[in-house]
This record gives C-alpha cells, structure tokens and sequence, in this order.
C-alpha cells in the first residue's frame, strides 16, 4: 500500500529478531545491522520482538545496545528512504524506547493493537479449525470459550497465538483419542470433541 501510494520507492520487505542484528563477536554487532538496515533501503525493515534488544542494555556494553545504536544511526542516514518498524508487547516496547535517548524521538506513529475478544478468539479457532477440515462439537466449542474466559485475563498470555496452541492440542488429544477406536468413519476422523479441548500452558 505504502508502495503504491508512492511513500516508498521499493516494495521491499525485510523482517527480523534480535538474531538477525546481533552478533556474537564484539565489533560485529554494528555490521551485521547495518547489513539488515541496507537490505531493506527503499522499504520496510520490521523487527518483531524488538524488545529483546534491550535484555543486555543496562551492562553499557553489551551487544543489544550495540545493534539498538547502529539502528538509530542508520535510520537517521536514511530517513527519506527506509521505513523501520518495531514491534513487541507494550510494556517491554515502553522500556526498550527509554533505552536510547535517539530512539523515541525517531517513532512518531505508536499503534497499539488491543488483544482480542473472547468472540474474536473464537472466531479465529472457527476459522482455523474449518480451513484445516475439523468440524467442532456444540460442546466443544463452548468449552473453549470458557478457556479463552479464563486466558484473557492472565496478561499477555499469547492471544491469537494461543488459539493455534489450543488448535494444536485439540488435534493431538483427537489423534490419541481415535486410537482406541476401530471401523473408524470420516466423520470421527474430522470431528472435535469437548473432550479433545483442553487448556494450554500460558
């Protein structure tokens, strides 16, 4: 979109972690991101988790600061022509920001995304379930509503993420389950039952 609203020059895209900018040498940390910043010139380099650069920041010297300096540097040599994005849970992207007094100032647009309902949740276990050919019990369903009750109220307990976990489990409680039964049908084999649905670690 950004791309062809004529905001950037490439329809480049460059995602990475704290592994893709730190290294595990001194002196190398400052290369390896401006490798990554150069990679992504003209688009949008995205760091998910950027937060987890600023783990070491409070020894002064160790290599997350050393990625977070090289990173202020080299969106401020290329401010007309790179888009950096960062991403992370609120709390920990608040005390990553405070870490170096340049880095801020450099994100004027801050979004912050609000977790999802326990309607949402449920939408996306329906939509998840169903692309992959499961269809969920009545009872199946409304006991995973109770558990999305319960997991919203532990903070950052994973959100969209622990759908796919309770997904997951479900599968495998339902491979196990099916085990002990013979003449199976198509329609055992593609069903989720309560009993398959069970909490995850959060």
């Amino acid at each position: 979109v950004l791309y062809s609203m004529g905001v950037l020059n490439s329809k480049t895209f460059v995602e990475t972690d704290r592994s893709g900018l730190v290294a595990g040498y001194v002196g190398q940390t400052a290369i390896k991101t401006k490798e990554k910043i150069e990679s992504a010139i003209g688009g949008i380099l995205f760091i998910d988790e950027a937060y987890a650069l600023a783990q070491d920041a409070g020894s002064g010297s160790g290599f997350g600061k050393e990625a977070i300096d090289a990173l202020v540097k080299g969106m401020d040599d290329n401010r007309d022509n790179l888009l950096v994005i960062l991403a992370g849970y609120s709390d920990d992207m608040d005390k990553f920001l405070d870490t170096n007094p340049g880095l801020k100032s450099r994100f004027a647009n801050i979004i912050e995304f609000k977790d999802y309902s326990v309607d949402d949740l449920l939408i996306i276990a329906d939509n998840l379930f169903r692309n992959k050919g499961y269809v969920i019990t009545k009872e199946a369903r409304l006991k995973m509503k109770d558990i999305f009750k319960e997991a919203c109220k532990v903070s950052d307990f994973g959100n969209g993420r622990y759908v796919r976990n309770i997904f997951e489990k479900a599968v495998r409680n339902q491979a196990v389950r099916l085990e002990k039964i013979d003449n199976l049908t198509k329609e055992y084999l593609v069903t989720i039952e309560a009993c398959d649905v069970s909490e995850v670690n959060l």
